[in-house]
């Protein structure tokens, strides 16, 4: 062992002696160096956030021209959907697939999307929640190779020209809403904006969130669907979204106390049941609509 320790580092030496670069990965933390250039906020294109609109389920597509990434996938059924819009989109490969959580509404589309598109990383959260949908993902990871990443400590790489960075759960197991609690929530700069995409996180886990990431974040994906929490107050305080996307159907809308919150609170809300919605970002500022 203390041998090949010792070639390893004799490698990456000889490496660095002929000016190559290394990209040491710790596996047992998930944290990874990222070796992408720094892009300056003037030289940013604009970056896309298409929010599919999947009925009470999550699909978040991050995008530009240099890179692709996919925050969950729905439920059973609608990969088919996210493929379609990648490859109507010239999307032929995402850099990286982060699954939140295991509910199905998240992980549902996920083994159709890794059926037919390439994924370079998938990230996923540590708490596994036995369901068909988890079982569909995990056989198809397994077909194609994948060994899923799930860290315990922050990644945080430069993407696109932006700095995505992807935020555990603190814990290994919750004692309430143990699935929702899991989830992973990501940030994403760009420029001077900030993104926060807060999955299914229920109040503890928002309260972890509130200690560690709070800030003032331009874009906001709501978490848990819009429903109302008792820490949602305190979040939306620490956040000053100017922009709240809620995923929500007709049929389980978002509740009426977080809409109040959110009002008070100066933001722009955009609902998937009423449409997809898409926003844009340059670096300076967001913008949000509706798709026609």
């Amino acid at each position: 062992m203390k041998l090949k320790k010792h070639l390893i580092y004799l490698l990456a030496s000889l490496l660095m002696l002929c000016g190559c670069s290394v990209n040491v990965t710790d596996q047992s933390s998930g944290s990874q160096e990222s070796t992408a250039p720094y892009v300056p906020q003037d030289d940013l294109e604009e970056l896309t956030v298409y929010s599919f609109k999947a009925g009470k389920a999550d699909a978040h597509l991050i995008y530009n021209s240099k890179a692709a990434v996919l925050i969950d996938c729905g439920e059973k059924g609608f990969g088919k959907e996210i493929v379609s819009y990648l490859n109507a989109q010239g999307i032929r490969e995402l850099d990286m697939l982060i699954i939140t959580h295991f509910d199905k509404d998240h992980v549902g589309g996920a083994a159709k999307v890794l059926k037919e598109i390439p994924v370079k990383r998938v990230i996923q959260t540590n708490y596994i929640k036995q369901n068909k949908e988890y079982d569909s993902y995990a056989q198809a990871v397994s077909e194609l190779g994948i060994t899923p990443e799930t860290p315990r400590q922050r990644i945080s790489v430069l993407i696109g020209g932006g700095e995505l960075t992807v935020c555990p759960p603190l814990r290994e197991v919750y004692q309430d809403s143990t699935s929702n609690n899991a989830s992973l929530i990501t940030i994403l700069r760009y420029g001077s904006c900030s993104m926060l995409f807060a999955a299914d996180a229920e109040d503890t886990r928002l309260g972890e969130f509130l200690n560690t990431e709070a800030g003032h974040y331009d874009y906001v994906k709501m978490p848990y669907h819009g429903h109302y929490q008792t820490r949602l107050k305190p979040f939306l305080a620490a956040v000053t979204p100017q922009i709240a996307v809620i995923t929500c159907s007709d049929e389980e809308p978002e509740d009426a106390q977080t809409m109040k919150l959110l009002a008070e609170a100066g933001a722009a809300v955009y609902l998937t049941r009423t449409a997809a919605v898409i926003a844009k970002c340059d670096g300076k500022g967001v913008s949000a609509f509706y798709e026609k």
